[in-house]
């Protein structure tokens, strides 16, 4: 046989140690991942919501696609927006991705 396996039949077992500190790197793991990971992303996710609940007709805003545009009409769903002088388009109201500064529009 190869001296591998010799040396493999030779080392000896390894020292039993406590189940619970096997687990310690784990949680420490799972801390950091929701320290950097999670916890920000809900933090983000709940200012969108409020954002959304807080629209207000008049209001300027950008949507997911980039699309800026003044709300004309809000329902449960949707949002109307004029996008120019004699073009209105209809969006999902979770789409708004950011509220504009008043005025940003005439000045673009």
């Amino acid at each position: 046989m190869s001296i591998f396996f010799e040396n493999a039949w030779a080392q000896d077992g390894g020292i039993g140690g406590d189940p619970i500190m096997s687990f310690i790197p784990l949680i420490i793991i799972f801390v950091v991942f929701y320290f950097l990971l999670i916890r920000p992303q809900s933090k983000k996710q709940k200012e969108h919501q409020e954002m959304i609940t807080s629209l207000e007709v008049g209001n300027e805003v950008v949507t997911a696609g980039g699309i800026l545009g003044k709300i004309r009409e809000i329902n449960d769903q949707y949002v109307q927006l004029q996008i120019s002088d004699d073009t209105v388009i209809k969006v999902q109201r979770h789409t708004i991705g950011s509220l504009l500064p008043k005025g940003t529009i005439k000045k673009g």
